[in-house]
């Protein structure tokens, strides 16, 4: 059994649903953080994507400061940042502003990863291969900007130079474990859609972690889907809403959520594809009392600090339930 409780948190994509404008799907993030802040979760991240209809927590520096100033204590951040998209400097002005805004609230979640297609990467920056490749260097410039010794540096960040913004390695394979375990930083693995190298990459961080002054011992974060209704059957509906859009990523063919419909054969088969089982492998979806058992099991298996709950389905007030429940049960989990 776990020594301390299992936190849990929410990473938003401000999914935008069919027949919604962008001013009511950023309403509708903020209403989602006001009332996980009630519910008692630790965090809610944004993930930053683009050229993608259905996601809009593409300007994800812009949309912090938004929940940030609409609600009081709970932590906002970035799950994460894709930092070869960006240059250090931009994003240590960007957090450093934000975290003086609203003290001891932002996190600063780290990806290597684009968020997007190989063409749109290219447009966002031109270099973006090569800043890949030079992560953990930009990772150490952008610490730079953020510590007091830079104060007498010819290029500053002078919003941020002292400010206190924690720092969190994102991953979807085990290369940035190896990067999180050696500078002793904390490690949110995202398995709410990449599920292959969960364990692996969990191995790897925290046999090889080195403390700093951050962390005395590895802090694993794991994405996972959740989808909480009433009964088994009203989740399943929900969350055909998921599977097309996952459809519609492997084909390429993006487009707003859509509605949720019955669960029929046809969504089933599609469940039952490789591709798809594999990618939603942690995702737990049924009455609260199905989804407990299942999140039970994955934090007796992982032995995770803390769950970060992705809820992409069609209605507001529906996935706001469903993090309602979700916050029961790992209550009661950590009771």
């Amino acid at each position: 059994m776990k020594a301390k409780p299992t936190s849990f948190s929410v990473l938003d994509l401000v999914l935008v649903s069919e027949g919604h404008t962008l001013k009511e799907t950023f309403k509708n993030a903020l209403e989602l953080a006001q009332h996980i802040e009630t519910f008692g979760y630790t965090r809610y991240w944004l993930a930053e994507h683009h050229n993608s209809p259905a996601i809009g927590s593409s300007a994800t520096s812009i949309l912090i400061g938004y929940v940030a100033g609409g609600t009081n204590s709970l932590r906002i951040g970035s799950g994460g940042i894709m930092l070869p998209n960006h240059s250090p400097l931009i994003i240590a002005e960007q957090f450093g502003s934000l975290a003086s805004l609203y003290p001891n609230r932002i996190d600063l979640g780290l990806g290597r990863a684009p968020g997007t297609d190989r063409e749109t990467a290219q447009a966002i920056r031109s270099d973006f291969m090569q800043a890949a490749h030079s992560f953990p260097a930009e990772l150490e410039t952008l610490e730079t900007y953020f510590s007091t010794k830079n104060a007498q540096a010819k290029v500053r960040a002078t919003v941020a130079e002292g400010v206190e913004v924690p720092l969190y390695i994102l991953g979807s394979s085990t290369d940035s474990a190896h990067l999180a375990a050696k500078k002793g930083l904390p490690y949110a693995f995202a398995s709410h859609f990449a599920t292959t190298h969960l364990e692996e990459a969990m191995a790897i961080y925290r046999n090889t972690f080195k403390p700093s002054k951050v962390l005395n011992a590895p802090y694993v974060m794991a994405g996972v889907n959740i989808i909480i209704a009433d009964t088994d059957e009203e989740a399943q509906r929900l969350s055909t809403s998921l599977i097309r859009m996952i459809v519609g990523i492997f084909t390429g063919k993006r487009d707003y959520i859509q509605p949720p419909v019955a669960m029929n054969e046809e969504y089933k088969e599609i469940l039952q594809h490789p591709q798809v089982h594999q990618m939603l492998k942690y995702s737990f979806i049924g009455s609260k009392a199905t989804v407990k058992a299942q999140v039970k099991a994955f934090i007796d298996s992982t032995q995770a600090n803390e769950l970060i709950a992705v809820t992409n389905i069609y209605n507001i007030k529906d996935r706001i339930r469903s993090y309602e429940l979700f916050a029961e049960i790992m209550k009661e989990l950590n009771e």
